[in-house]
């Protein structure tokens, strides 16, 4: 269940890769930031009321989108991004270029922990695009917010 965005890029590898900021227009990310809003609206968080919506693109341009949900233990909820993680793994799609989080809270809420080592071992070092419901926003790379990730090279 991906949808694709107009202005798709060309296929590329799955491996992460150095994409210039320039190669994702304001665009693609107002459409993520959209795509992440809408499914913030389906969040389950009956227990904190914090819900999160996240939306995930492709270098192709197909987007899955996730949103958080919360469970009574907190130690079994799951995050918006990992749930977008994993249904875009779950049906076959590889290859991330951007992944859009958004959150009503007084500042940006940047990927948790989990989420940031999920994203960096299944999507490499995406664009991370940060939105609250205000039009506020921050583009940064997945390695300013997990600057020495472990990975596959530890083992």
């Amino acid at each position: 269940m991906s949808r694709r965005l107009s202005s798709a890029r060309s296929p590329g590898s799955s491996a992460p890769t150095r994409r210039s900021r320039r190669d994702l227009a304001p665009d693609d990310l107002q459409d993520l930031a959209r795509l992440a809003r809408q499914a913030r609206r389906r969040a389950h968080a009956p227990h904190s009321g914090f819900k999160v919506g996240a939306a995930l693109r492709t270098r192709r341009g197909e987007i899955v989108t996730g949103c958080n949900i919360e469970n009574a233990t907190f130690g079994l909820t799951l995050c918006a991004e990992r749930v977008a993680v994993f249904k875009a793994v779950s049906e076959g799609l590889r290859g991330f270029d951007a992944v859009a989080v958004v959150a009503d809270s007084a500042r940006l809420a940047p990927p948790c922990g989990a989420c940031r080592q999920i994203l960096w071992e299944l999507c490499g070092d995406v664009w991370v695009h940060m939105a609250d419901l205000k039009g506020h926003s921050q583009t940064m790379r997945l390695s300013e917010l997990l600057p020495l990730p472990f990975d596959a090279r530890n083992l």
